[in-house]
């Protein structure tokens, strides 16, 4: 995932950005150490907690990493880990800054960033200042294409999501005429633009090519576009927050086309935008698979409701994970940064989700795809895409 307002990175680093990294690592000289002062080995989350860029994905992380900072600390055994959460509100205009105050805290690893744009400018800090960071969420492609080394992703990314969405559409859903739009964000165009070229290959067309502005409400312009494309499917590219009046906007001007959209939109919020009415039969692909019916996956599933009286969101088991991968470490007596990644590089992790393994790259292998549809208002798991 990557947060609605999004610039696009290349190859190169901005100067602002390097400037940070460097007085990043001048403040830190016990970054490496973990604690200083034999205190709590702090850990933290990085992502949106308020904002508009979907704060509630955020929200569901951050508490599947404080129920496992919690449980660890009762259960006990090993260092106290205290949890610091980094507010990001999804805006990479923000993660340089509040990713040099986790090296000035001391935090030795993160859960995060959770989202794709605030993922580039922050992990060439988190790199430099040895900070382990495991992101359950930004999907993106080009994450691991840089190098670093304290980078984690516990979740498939969206060169593997974007084609099993074509696919899905054009060979499971049968549908061969397809506009796709986006929100012209990292996370939002780069999926969209995945699937567009996807497409063809399995034998369907993309009379559409579209984006949206996502601090509009208005939307007339795509949807006369897509009714004038006629098409059986649309595709989006983004977040629930846009995807739910983009879809309610189509159904009110006579629109009746399958629509299918990313992880950034399996969100309650999705339905809630569009109407029940409108949102029933649209299906929505992510790598977060569901939470399994195992005895791991139902323990975690009652000890989540039991805490935040809510069952477990989008990618509340994947933050439950990487924490818990992060503790493993920490149990083990790993309390630098530098440790902890050593130990990540060279041991599995048998977390709820199965097992994780990183390759040399950052990412885990094999992913899976799921695809979801909602059922008289509910977001419902339909099967394993790939």
């Amino acid at each position: 995932m990557a947060p609605p307002t999004r610039a696009r990175w290349g190859l190169l680093i901005p100067a602002a950005v390097l400037a940070l990294v460097a007085a990043a690592c001048g403040s830190s000289s016990t970054t490496s150490s973990g604690t200083s002062g034999g205190g709590p080995v702090k850990i933290g989350y990085f992502g949106a907690l308020t904002g508009n860029n979907s704060p509630q994905l955020g929200i569901n992380i951050n508490n599947g990493v404080k129920l496992a900072v919690n449980q660890y600390n009762a259960k006990g055994g090993g260092p106290k880990v205290t949890l610091v959460e980094y507010d990001s509100q999804g805006d990479p205009a923000q993660a340089p800054q509040l990713a040099q105050k986790v090296i000035s805290d001391h935090t030795v690893a993160v859960v995060g960033p959770a989202f794709s744009g605030e993922s580039k400018v922050a992990d060439p800090i988190f790199q430099q200042g040895q900070v382990v960071n495991v992101t359950p969420s930004a999907t993106n492609p080009t994450l691991a294409e840089h190098g670093w080394t304290y980078w984690h992703r516990i979740v498939g990314n969206d060169s593997q999501q974007g084609p099993a969405a074509a696919t899905y559409i054009s060979s499971k859903l049968n549908l061969k005429r397809v506009a796709v739009i986006d929100d012209n964000s990292e996370y939002g165009k780069g999926i969209a633009d995945i699937v567009a070229s996807s497409l063809p290959t399995s034998g369907a067309t993309v009379p559409v090519r579209d984006h949206i502005d996502p601090k509009a409400t208005d939307y007339s312009a795509t949807v006369n576009g897509v009714n004038a494309g006629n098409v059986n499917a649309v595709f989006y590219g983004g977040y629930y927050q846009n995807a739910g009046p983009l879809l309610k906007q189509l159904r009110d001007a006579g629109n009746k086309a399958t629509f299918v959209s990313d992880d950034g939109t399996k969100d309650d919020g999705f339905v809630a935008g569009a109407g029940a009415a409108a949102a029933n039969g649209a299906y929505v692909t992510c790598p977060c698979v569901p939470t399994p019916s195992t005895p791991s996956g139902q323990a975690f599933t009652t000890a989540y409701q039991s805490a935040y009286n809510v069952p477990p969101g989008t990618y509340s088991t994947q933050g439950y994970d990487a924490a818990n991968f992060i503790l493993a470490a920490i149990k083990a007596g790993n309390t630098s940064g530098k440790s902890i990644n050593s130990y990540l590089a060279s041991n599995s992790f048998n977390g709820v989700t199965g097992t994780i393994k990183f390759a040399s790259n950052g990412q885990i292998t094999p992913p899976e795809i799921e695809a979801y549809q909602v059922q008289n208002g509910t977001i419902t798991p339909v099967g394993v895409i790939s």
